[in-house]
Parts: structure tokens; sequence; C-alpha cells
């Protein structure tokens, strides 16, 4: 394992050592999960923007795409716990 120096103002230090004390954790488990966390999320939001990319290069390129009122009626009878038929990707309107 490596080391990195942070340098933190005391106000941010003294809020973390009193949410470290609270979970039960030492300052510097709580930092190194904030850390693990925020690069989680950032990974997450990057692979959300890598697949609405692929899906509108997708639209893009054959024209095709479900209207969000298909979809939606879709969704609605999946959360009910209805089977519901998938809606096809249609042609675009110009």
């Amino acid at each position: 394992m490596t080391t990195t120096t942070i340098r933190l103002p005391q106000d941010l230090k003294s809020r973390v050592a009193a949410a470290a004390k609270r979970s039960g954790t030492t300052a510097h488990s709580f930092i190194l999960e904030a850390i693990a966390e925020k690069a989680a999320q950032e990974e997450q939001r990057a692979e959300f923007e890598a697949q609405a990319e692929a899906r509108y290069a997708n639209i893009t390129a054959t024209g095709k795409a479900v209207a969000w009122e298909e979809m939606r009626s879709y969704l609605e009878a999946r959360l009910d716990g209805e089977s519901a038929k998938r809606p096809l990707a249609r042609k675009l309107a110009p």
C-alpha cells in the first residue's frame, strides 16, 4: 500500500474525526471509505455516460427508437408485476 499525504483544513479534520467516531471507525478508515465511494460514484457516472452515448449512436445509425409513451406504459406494467410485451423500436418521424 502506498502513502499519500493530504492537507485538511482544521474544521474538516474535526468533522472527519467526529464522523469516524460516530461510525465506530478510525479517521483513516473513514477517509479511505469516502475516497473509495467517490471513485465508485465517478466510475458509475462514466459507465452511464458511455452507455448513453452508445445508445444514442445506435439511434442515429438505425434511425429507430422506442416512443416514450410506449416505454413508460411497459415499465409501469412491469412495476405493477404484470407481464408486458416489450415495445419495438420504430423509425423516428422526420
